[in-house]
């Protein structure tokens, strides 16, 4: 049975589960989500789709899923991939994915929304100031723990990767420039190399380009 993704090409938290999916090898397939036009905030969404309102969400079967690391959880579960080699790595790829959702995705998402997809009148100078400081220091942390290495946790890609990656690709201005952080960028090379690597606008539905 194909799994269903309901995703939206302009969300890096629906990208980490799309990537993971691609990258795994199971057969998915991407179900858009009007997120720009309140689709995720409709009665009928949070009644059959999620009651959190908000994507990504993967269907597969009877098994319905929100939350990226918990998909990505599944996606490992399925395909035997990205979870760790071993119990500690285990821990300690979950231990990546916890610190990326608190300290680097969840001031990503927000800087890049305050500053691209509100209009700019609406754009609150001071915030995006202190929240691009408060990305700073995360990127930081992520190119100093890459120094020397080539993968987050262990020898291959695994979910902390791709739960960090996440919102790292995108094109948009949000205070990040690959080029001022070397471990990062060359990071970000090798998982571009990967063979099913896949920009999120072109893994999945949407872009800024379909409202401009």
């Amino acid at each position: 049975m194909t799994i269903q993704l309901y995703c939206f090409g302009e969300s890096g938290n629906a990208y980490k589960a799309a990537l993971a999916l691609e990258l795994s090898g199971l057969d998915w397939t991407p179900v858009k989500v009007d997120f720009f036009n309140g689709e995720t905030r409709t009665p009928e969404y949070r009644a059959k789709i999620n009651e959190m309102g908000e994507a990504p969400v993967l269907v597969d079967g009877d098994t319905k899923l929100s939350q990226s690391g918990v998909i990505q959880m599944y996606i490992s579960e399925k395909s035997g991939k990205f979870g760790g080699a071993n119990p500690d790595e285990a821990r300690e790829v979950m231990r990546w994915v916890f610190w990326d959702n608190h300290k680097l995705s969840s001031q990503a998402g927000m800087t890049r929304f305050l500053m691209n997809f509100l209009p700019e009148d609406k754009r609150p100078a001071e915030v995006i100031a202190f929240m691009q400081g408060r990305l700073k220091a995360a990127y930081a942390v992520l190119d100093a723990h890459l120094d020397g290495r080539d993968w987050i946790v262990g020898d291959g890609i695994t979910n902390a990767d791709i739960s960090c990656c996440g919102y790292l690709f995108y094109p948009e201005p949000f205070g990040f420039d690959r080029s001022e952080w070397p471990n990062i960028d060359r990071w970000l090379g090798r998982i571009e190399a990967l063979p099913r690597w896949k920009h999120p606008y072109e893994l999945m539905p949407g872009s800024p380009a379909d409202r401009a």
